[in-house]
C-alpha cells in the first residue's frame, strides 16, 4: 500500500500539471511547449534526462540500486488532437482547434507522477527504469520515432520489460483497469483515395466525367466488402472520416478525395484488405468510364499484450487495488496505439483505466469527442500502477537471473 499512499500524496501536484498540460494542447511530433512542462516537472529527481532529435521526446532513465540490472520502460503518450474543445470546464483548451481529446495529458501527469514515486525509492530499486515521454501517438508514428532514436536501449542495454497505460472517457467505470491476453488493439491503416473525372456544368453531366457518384458508390460499397469479403470470426472495420469534392452545386468537379481508416486484428486480414479495397475502388471507377488513384497505408501493427506479462500485469492491480479493480476484456477494442511498436521488441502488456468524469459510462462521451470529459482523480492511481509494475517487474527479473544456470 505504500506506493498508493504516496501517490495519493501527490495526486493535487498531479492533477494540477495534468490540467496545466490540458490548457496548451500541442499536436503531432513537435510539441515545445509541452516538452518544457515535462522537462520542469521532472527537474530535481535523479534523472538522466536525454531529448530527441527528430520529434520533441523525453527520455528519462533512472538507476537503481543494482547496477547492470535489468531494465523495465514505462510510457506515457504527450500529444494531443486537432478538436476544438466544447467541454466549458475552466481549464478547457486555451488553443483553438486543438485538444486532449484522448486523454494523454492524464497519461503525462500519470508517468512524471510514477518517475518521483520511483525516484524516492532509487536505491531499493533492482535495476534501472526509463520513462517514455512520447510525440505523436496520434497518428504520426511517434513510438517509431523514438525507437529509431534508441529509447529501447536508453539504459544503454535493452529494456526487459515494457508497460503502458490509456485512460479511457467512457465504456468502463472510473478507476477500473481493464486489459486482456493477447491481441488487445486493432493495428491500423490509411485508404486514400482520388476519383479522378472531368469537371463540367451541373446542368450536362452526360458532358462531364462526374467523379462525386463514383466516389460515394466506393463509400458504401467497402461496407459491403467487410461483410462479404472477410471473415466475422476475423473483424475488419473500415470508417470513411474525410470526403472532398467541388466547390458549387451546380459545378461538376475533376476530382473527389475521400480517406477511410482501416482496423484489422490479424496479418493475414490486414494483407487482404490492402488488396480487395485497392482493387474494389479502382474497379468501381473504371466501371463509370473514371481513375482511381488509390493508396493504402499501412500505420501501426495490432497491440499485442504477451501472456505472462498480462497474468502479470493482472496480478498486480488485484494485489495493488483490490480484485474488485480489475476486469479481463473479452474482446480486443478496436483503436489502435503505436505502443504496439514497443511491444512488438519487448515483452509487455498495455491496460485501460476508466475515467469517466460524467458518471455514466455507457453514455459519456468517447475518446476522441470534443465534449469527452476524463476525471483527473485516477492519475495518482495510474500513477501507481506503472511504479508497483517496475518494482515488482525489476525484483521478479532480478531473481531470475541470479536463478538462472551459468556455465
Amino acid at each position: 500500500m505504500h506506493l498508493r499512499d504516496d501517490a495519493r500524496e501527490l495526486q493535487g501536484d498531479l492533477a494540477v500539471l495534468r490540467r496545466t498540460l490540458h490548457q496548451e494542447p500541442e499536436t503531432g511530433l513537435y510539441l515545445p511547449r509541452t516538452q518544457e512542462k515535462v522537462l520542469a516537472a521532472l527537474d530535481g529527481l535523479p534523472l538522466e534526462i536525454s531529448t530527441g532529435t527528430s520529434l520533441s521526446s523525453v527520455t528519462a532513465v533512472l538507476r537503481g540500486g543494482e547496477p547492470g540490472g535489468p531494465v523495465v520502460l514505462l510510457r506515457g503518450d504527450m500529444d494531443g488532437l486537432p478538436v476544438t474543445e466544447r467541454t466549458g470546464a475552466d481549464y478547457a483548451s486555451r488553443v483553438e482547434g486543438a485538444m486532449h481529446a484522448c486523454g494523454h495529458d492524464l497519461h503525462t501527469a500519470g508517468l512524471v507522477g510514477a518517475a518521483r514515486l520511483l525516484a524516492a525509492r532509487r536505491e531499493s530499486l533492482a535495476g534501472d527504469v526509463v520513462f517514455m515521454f512520447q510525440p505523436g501517438e496520434e497518428g504520426w508514428d511517434g513510438a517509431g520515432h523514438m525507437i529509431e532514436e534508441g529509447v529501447l536501449e536508453a539504459a544503454g542495454r535493452p529494456a526487459d520489460a515494457a508497460y503502458g497505460l490509456h485512460v479511457m472517457s467512457s465504456t468502463y467505470p472510473t478507476g477500473i483497469f481493464t486489459s486482456r491476453p493477447g491481441p488487445l488493439l486493432a493495428a491500423s491503416a490509411g485508404l486514400h483515395v482520388r476519383v479522378v473525372g472531368a469537371g463540367g456544368h451541373g446542368s450536362r453531366p452526360h458532358a462531364a466525367l462526374d467523379p462525386v457518384p463514383a466516389a460515394c458508390e466506393m463509400v458504401t460499397a467497402l461496407q459491403t466488402m467487410v461483410t462479404r469479403r472477410f471473415d466475422v470470426f476475423d473483424p475488419v472495420v473500415v470508417t470513411v472520416g474525410t470526403f472532398h469534392a467541388g466547390t458549387r452545386r451546380n459545378v461538376i468537379p475533376d476530382d473527389a478525395v475521400f480517406e477511410a481508416t482501416v482496423r484489422t486484428f490479424s496479418p493475414a486480414a490486414a494483407e487482404r484488405v490492402a488488396e480487395v479495397a485497392v482493387h474494389l475502388c479502382q474497379d468501381i471507377a473504371a466501371a463509370h468510364g473514371l481513375v482511381a488513384e488509390v493508396d493504402f497505408v499501412p500505420e501501426y501493427p495490432v497491440t499485442v499484450n504477451h501472456a505472462a506479462e498480462y497474468d502479470f500485469l493482472a496480478d498486480t492491480v488485484r494485489e495493488a487495488f483490490g480484485e474488485e479493480r480489475f476486469s479481463m476484456l473479452a474482446d480486443p477494442v478496436t483503436g489502435s496505439e503505436d505502443f504496439s511498436r514497443v511491444l512488438d521488441r519487448v515483452p509487455g502488456a498495455f491496460v485501460l483505466l476508466g475515467a469517466d468524469a460524467t458518471g455514466d459510462p455507457e453514455k459519456a462521451p468517447t475518446n476522441h469527442s470534443p465534449i469527452a470529459a476524463f476525471d483527473d482523480g485516477v492519475v495518482c492511481d495510474g500513477a501507481a500502477l506503472l511504479a508497483e509494475l517496475a518494482v515488482r517487474r525489476l525484483d521478479s527479473l532480478s531473481e531470475e537471473a541470479k536463478c538462472a544456470p551459468t556455465t
